[in-house]
């Protein structure tokens, strides 16, 4: 641990572990207040993408204005080693706990409650030109007065002076299929991934499965959108008609992030007022 750390942070006990390194609980006496201490150790990172993403992910967040839905950077130190960031504190569990944990799904208006934060982080973020591409429920997490953060910006890019993006990142089950058919592709693959998340909240589900990966691509390429009758029976039309503008398989006709959060209060506004 270097001394300027050592020297501002008090390091707790270890409240997560990932692939590249540790996440503790940590203290600052200068602002009284507990942080998340990600650090990173950089003898892990297997190629040169590891790499990249690792240098990336810090610049687009620090890039980002700060939003309250956004996971955001107060600190970092970098050395030979390791790379640590200081974070926001979140609970120990994330969107992915709460829907395994109801067994079938949330209620709609929890629901509604959630995607309207998640909306607001994807609309931020596509405001300063910045496309997640990894929109998923483990990505969602919530902090001590249970409002979401979007985390994980391991992927994200920014926008090109083409407007446009290329190669392929995401999470099989959230993936858009304009990035598995190898197009170039703009922000609205983050709305497409939202609307699976939305879909899955609301389910229990995926929209799109097979018994393995190359299935599962094959049918998010394909786009085909149900609603199961006996899953979707206590779901609203309005609900249902939401997700087909976010869940569509031809991005022209798929909502932005901002024209998504326009209707989201037309469509959910019974939840809210």
């Amino acid at each position: 641990m270097c001394e300027t750390l050592k020297n501002k942070y008090q390091v707790c006990e270890e409240i997560g572990r990932g692939r590249f390194g540790v996440i503790s609980r940590c203290f600052s006496p200068t602002k009284n207040s507990f942080f998340a201490c990600k650090t990173i150790d950089k003898s892990l990172l297997a190629d040169q993408a590891d790499r990249d993403c690792l240098e990336k992910e810090p610049k687009i967040m620090l890039f980002l204005p700060p939003h309250p839905n956004i996971l955001q950077i107060h600190d970092a130190f970098d050395s030979d080693d390791s790379l640590t960031l200081i974070l926001d504190l979140c609970e120990p569990y994330t969107l992915y706990d709460k829907v395994i944990k109801s067994n079938g799904g949330l209620p709609e208006p929890k629901s509604a409650g959630i995607m309207r934060q998640l909306l607001e982080a994807v609309a931020h973020c596509h405001r300063f030109g910045v496309v997640h591409r990894d929109i998923k429920p483990d990505n969602v997490l919530f902090d001590s007065r249970n409002r979401v953060k979007l985390g994980d910006f391991g992927s994200a890019d920014w926008v090109v002076d083409s407007g446009s993006l290329s190669g392929v990142f995401g999470t099989p089950y959230y993936v858009a299929p304009e990035v598995l058919m190898g197009r170039d592709y703009g922000d609205k693959v983050d709305v497409w991934s939202a609307g699976v998340v939305l879909y899955v909240m609301l389910s229990g589900i995926p929209p799109f499965y097979g018994e393995t990966v190359e299935e599962i691509f094959e049918a998010v390429i394909r786009g085909n959108l149900r609603f199961p009758p006996k899953v979707f029976r206590n779901v609203s039309s309005q609900a249902k008609d939401f997700l087909r503008k976010l869940i569509s398989r031809d991005p022209s006709r798929r909502f932005s992030a901002e024209q998504a959060l326009r209707k989201f209060l037309g469509f959910f506004r019974f939840f809210f007022f």
